[in-house]
């Protein structure tokens, strides 16, 4: 229960954290506000389904409306989330299920129907079934996929369909996403179906069969699982990342391919659109975050913090801040040379429409600021910074650029200490050098970003020492433990792995940028707050929280939101945090 991370830094870097600051305030851990199973025994998760995490608001006037459900090994709770307000109470769940002969691996609530009397919860299992039950009456609604007939691999995650009351889709780790209806059956014998729209590693089928029945659709996509899916803001786009380590973006109802991006290397485990649908944020087992621009179709910052494959990741609609600049940007371009990246330029409309200009403009008048979180089996939880010097680089580079010439004409050399992005992030040198036609490596950025990397406590070219050389790190698609003692090293660990890979998958791509082509983030927070991998990250109006395989759900007020539970005390928690 005590064990501490296989890779530490002393006594300090093992301890469990219970608060951290950031620029707004201080987050503090409510002990009092943890969930978990009512004996509050530690889960032994070895090998087993992962922990998750759901919530559903059903409009409660007193004030209490919101649920949360989450599962841990072969059992199901449904409680009333009381949040920064009032201790929990474990004893009274709404509803409790174990379960026999399968898992349940993830859930989903509608929103759209929830009421005080009534919730419908979607629960996928590890056999691959699915089943719609109401926590609130206590009944079990339907079943689908009973008998396995249209797939027999384990659901990996499933959601309502925004904005409607009848439909969901489900992800397999068959790599096939299917669309049902509740209000139909599925057939008693495999379905049969007909191609509606083949692309680039994806294809769309519908049933064959002249009555209504589920699936709707079968969407298979990209090679191996499908690990996550999420809806755009709007409802209208769809992104799925995959174990092959691309994110594909769709049309829903077009069911079009509107773009892809390449992990690092590795396969991708998780993703989520930021508030807008500007942005689209995965992690996965390259141990990084990357950001992606689905307007312009281009990988806009990876950031480097955690050690270990990122589980989850999550925008914080709270701190996240966009508004509208009252000046044009200079471009060092024209806009179709701004533009010449996109892979579409059809139409792009977003949920608030209103801030699609953004990427063309950028003063000192207005800000964009966008937060989001990520957790990992490394026990961490990163906040990251997002603002326009990463988003809009142009105007900044073009300013940096004739900054350094001027420099280069007085002083001979080149310095880039005065421009450190206001983002934390370590902004790669583009410049033009009598050796520029000469192929980058990871260790020639280094060499490069010299002048500012005592400012990166997290940075890509950050010296470290290879641990147990002959004995292979079990996620060989892993960055944070390649040493950089020298450029052959790097080069020898870096081609003996694109060597096995498709040249179309190699990065320095489009899809997939070199490490030094684009800017390289460094975490705001970065701390171990759990002994076993995290599951969950969701950001609430006043709090965060998070989850690990022991079963803990844990609630961490906002600075300003801890209330009457900061003065209470729980002797012997049961997660052994310490402050």
């Amino acid at each position: 229960m005590w064990k501490m991370a296989a890779d530490g830094g002393g006594k300090e870097a093992n301890e469990i954290k219970t608060q951290f600051s950031t620029r707004e305030g201080v987050y503090k851990l409510l002990p009092n506000s943890e969930y978990s199973r009512p004996n509050r025994v530690p889960f032994n998760s070895q090998g087993s389904n992962p922990v998750k995490v759901s919530f559903v608001n059903v409009n409660d006037q007193s004030g209490n409306g919101e649920r949360i459900c989450f599962n841990v090994g072969r059992e199901l709770y449904f409680y009333i989330y009381k949040g920064v307000r009032k201790a929990t109470d474990l004893s009274k769940p709404v509803d409790k299920r174990m379960y026999k002969g399968t898992l349940p691996m993830c859930h989903d609530s509608n929103a759209l129907t929830a009421t005080a009397e009534s919730v419908a919860l979607l629960v996928g299992f590890s056999a691959g079934q699915v089943q719609l039950i109401d926590p609130i009456k206590k009944e079990t609604s339907k079943l689908f996929n009973e008998d396995r007939l249209i797939d027999k691999s384990a659901v990996t995650c499933l959601k309502w369909v925004p904005g409607s009351e009848h439909l969901f889709l489900v992800a397999h780790s068959s790599g096939c996403l299917y669309l049902y209806n509740v209000e139909h059956t599925c057939g008693t014998t495999p379905p049969h179906y007909q191609l509606l729209k083949q692309g680039e590693s994806y294809a769309v089928h519908t049933s064959k069969s002249k009555s209504a029945r589920n699936p709707l659709l079968r969407w298979t996509v990209g090679e191996g699982a499908v690990n996550e899916f999420a809806f755009s803001p709007d409802g209208k786009f769809l992104a799925c990342v995959s174990q092959d380590g691309f994110l594909r973006v769709f049309s829903f109802d077009a069911t079009e391919l509107r773009g892809t991006m390449k992990s690092y290397f590795g396969g991708l485990l998780c993703v989520c659109w930021s508030p807008d649908g500007r942005f689209i944020v995965t992690g996965g087992e390259d141990d990084l975050v990357t950001v992606w621009s689905f307007s312009d179709a281009r990988v806009v910052a990876r950031g480097r913090g955690h050690k270990s494959w990122v589980s989850v990741v999550a925008f914080d609609h709270c701190i996240t801040s966009v508004q509208d600049c009252k000046a044009q940007a200079e471009f060092s371009g024209s806009d179709e040379d701004f533009h010449d990246d996109a892979q579409f330029n059809g139409n792009r409309e977003r949920a608030n429409s209103a801030q699609s200009g953004l990427s063309k403009q950028n003063s000192t008048n207005g800000s964009v600021t966008y937060r989001f979180g990520s957790v990992g089996q490394d026990t961490q939880l990163c906040l990251w910074d997002l603002t326009e010097d990463v988003l809009f680089p142009l105007s900044r580079t073009r300013t940096l650029t004739n900054a350094m010439s001027g420099e280069t004409g007085a002083n001979g050399n080149n310095s880039a200490n005065s421009s450190l992005p206001h983002s934390n992030s370590l902004q790669h040198s583009t410049g033009t050098s009598p050796n520029s036609n000469k192929p980058a490596s990871i260790v020639d950025s280094a060499l490069i970003a010299t002048g500012v990397s005592k400012f990166a406590t997290l940075a890509l070219h950050e010296v470290r020492k290879e641990r147990n050389q002959e004995k292979e790190h079990k996620r060989n698609h892993s960055i944070s433990f390649i040493s950089n003692k020298s450029s052959d090293k790097v080069n020898q660990i870096i081609g003996a792995r694109v060597a096995k890979t498709d040249v179309a998958k190699m990065p320095g791509i489009t899809s997939c940028p070199r490490m030094e082509e684009i800017p390289l983030l460094e975490p705001l927070v970065c701390k171990k707050i759990a002994h076993e991998r995290l599951t969950v990250l969701i950001f609430l109006e006043d709090c965060l929280v998070t989850a690990c395989q022991e079963g803990f759900v844990c609630t961490w007020a906002r600075p300003g939101k801890v209330g009457l539970l900061s003065s209470q005390n729980q002797d012997g928690s049961p997660s052994g945090t310490v402050v």
